[in-house]
């Protein structure tokens, strides 16, 4: 018995020519020529599965297969795919499998995973342990999260897996960012509501989906951000134009600026992260759409850029009406605080009434309105100080006169 390893087509034509003359015999169990055969065997199959390797049949194909070999109609596919008509679409390869289908066709029919499943992406998000219907999809199909989506509601919540799943990966939040361990992987500052984790992180890929939309920023030069240079960005609140002004200021630094509703459940008013090129994102919900809360954010989102992005930072996700058990909320407060009316300037404390407000202000060449906000939550009194310095929708109104704010 002359063996060796196959490496060739030579080798191979040989050997099966060997094979052949060897299963002609009348071989005894146990014989040189019957080992021989069996050790032949096994070296013409490992060759053949390494150069001649069968494809798999596509999911179509095996659906079929399936159905041949149990005598099962079109009808009887509609419990695993859903409808006549969607039966009719999937066989004819006009509709592809949604993981919803897959999971079913596999645990109804026994048919492989690795026949029905042969996109990497899509295995991939079979192999999440995520709950994809606890997205909020609605919310998110109203507000165009999903723009080469063209669905309806029903057949989004049928896909959602694929279409949720390429909405987070483009945004480069991957699926391993679970939406249970928000927590864990940014910073966030909420009150004693729960928040809903899948849509914190639904609306954390929308601003950077966002972000990635906007026109190409400067780089951003680290140490930027500074206490003088938001001192000067407060001082832009004192025009009328503010809000607009801020946005192009940040720009002009190389930070992003995108104003990004809160979704459900959220609590959000502003966050800070960065972008891929490494450029800062500061985002805005305007929750509270007042001039005095859109100064504040904005300023408590930039402290965290000056006082804590280190190069390993994620996310800080703020719900600024939330009391802080996070030193560091507690430090972008107290600059935010500063910067907006230095500790210096108010040595008995912010005014409560009329004429000190609007004489601080002038002095400090900033909003009156930053100083009433301030004074109002300081003193837990909304109604004081009347009707003066009052703010409500005008920053929407003033970042939508400029083009800021999609309608």
């Amino acid at each position: 018995m002359n063996l060796k390893i196959i490496k060739n087509e030579q080798d191979h034509a040989q050997a099966l020519a060997r094979l052949d003359a060897l299963m002609d015999l009348e071989l005894v169990e146990g014989s040189e020529e019957n080992d021989e055969l069996e050790v032949l065997a096994l070296l013409i199959e490992r060759y053949e599965e390494e150069h001649f390797p069968m494809d798999l049949p596509s999911p179509v194909e095996a659906i079929l297969f399936r159905m041949d070999q149990q005598g099962l109609s079109r009808k009887d596919l509609v419990p695993f795919i859903g409808s006549a008509p969607k039966v009719s679409d999937v066989l004819n390869g006009k509709r592809s499998l949604s993981l919803a289908m897959i999971r079913r066709l596999h645990a109804g029919l026994g048919i492989p995973l690795d026949v029905l499943i042969q996109d990497p992406d899509q295995q991939e998000q079979f192999e999440q342990e995520i709950d994809w219907l606890a997205f909020p999809l609605a919310e998110m199909h109203k507000r165009s999260y999903f723009p080469n989506f063209t669905g309806s509601l029903g057949e989004l919540k049928e896909y959602a897996a694929e279409v949720v799943g390429g909405f987070l990966k483009a945004a480069n939040l991957q699926a391993c960012t679970q939406p249970m361990l928000a927590r864990a992987t940014s910073h966030l500052r909420e009150n004693d509501k729960q928040s809903d984790a899948y849509a914190m992180l639904a609306w954390q890929a929308r601003v950077l989906q966002v972000a990635h939309c906007q026109p190409t920023l400067p780089v951003y030069s680290s140490g930027t951000v500074s206490q003088d240079w938001m001192r000067e960005l407060a001082r832009l609140s004192w025009s009328q134009q503010g809000p607009a002004l801020a946005v192009e200021y940040l720009n002009r630094a190389g930070i992003h600026v995108v104003f990004e509703t809160h979704l459900p459940k959220t609590y959000l008013d502003g966050a800070v992260c960065l972008s891929e090129a490494n450029n800062p994102i500061v985002a805005l919900t305007l929750r509270h759409d007042r001039i005095d809360n859109f100064w504040f954010t904005v300023m408590h989102e930039l402290a965290h850029i000056a006082l804590h992005f280190d190069g390993t930072e994620t996310w800080y996700l703020d719900d600024l009406d939330a009391a802080s058990t996070d030193p560091r909320e507690d430090q972008a407060d107290a600059l935010a605080q500063e910067v907006l009316i230095p500790q210096s300037a108010i040595p008995f404390g912010v005014p409560h009434n009329v004429a000190g407000v609007a004489e601080l202000a002038q002095e400090l060449n900033i909003s009156p309105c930053i100083i009433a906000g301030r004074a109002r939550r300081e003193a837990g009194k909304y109604q004081l100080l009347g009707r003066a310095f009052r703010s409500e929708k005008e920053v929407s109104r003033i970042l939508g006169a400029a083009g800021y704010l999609s309608v």
